[in-house]
């Protein structure tokens, strides 16, 4: 008998043990951010991006525009802040200053094997609630493809992964500082 009130004061002890532990645990909460932005939205609420103009001598007509959303939609979807067109506590704006396609591999019958796209973008960054985190850069970015292949048959997609490292450099630079 005594054997039986030890195995159910034990059972008591632990199922205590569980139920305090539970408590404890559920008024905890743990948070993980990966998008690794690194904002205090107490001070910072807003980033304003301007359009960013094409003015490479080599034009893709729907760059500019897709830059833009891009560059926008990251931060829409990394971050709290509101995404203005002007006048936001963080300000992005540049152009476009390249847009140029390079043979980057010969074969061994001398001929070119693959191609080189690659875009450049200036940036001007500005901080207003921190000015001396504010600067400008340039952003690089290529893909290579099949120069059997015609550019204008794979240009959106090239452009499409281009704009993303793009984006994300510039999103990393300001935000995330890594």
């Amino acid at each position: 008998m005594n054997c039986k009130k030890r195995s159910v004061s034990s059972r008591y002890h632990v199922c205590v043990l569980c139920c305090t532990l539970l408590l404890i645990l559920s008024g905890c909460a743990i948070s993980y951010k990966f998008n690794g932005a690194n904002i205090n939205y107490q001070t910072t609420h807003s980033i304003s991006i301007a359009d960013f103009p094409n003015n490479a001598p080599m034009v893709n007509p729907t760059l500019s525009n897709n830059l833009s959303e891009g560059i926008r939609d990251l931060y829409q979807r990394q971050t709290r802040l509101q995404v203005l067109r002007k006048g936001g506590d963080l300000e992005l704006e540049g152009e476009i200053v390249g847009y140029d396609l390079t043979q980057s591999a010969i074969s061994t019958d001398s001929y070119a094997s693959e191609s080189r796209l690659t875009v450049r973008v200036t940036v001007h960054f500005t901080n207003n609630i921190n000015p001396e985190e504010s600067f400008d850069k340039t952003y690089s970015a290529f893909q290579t493809f099949d120069a059997s292949r015609l550019l204008t048959d794979v240009q959106d997609e090239l452009c499409a992964l281009i704009i993303t490292e793009i984006a994300e450099s510039i999103y990393n630079d300001t935000v995330a500082k890594w």
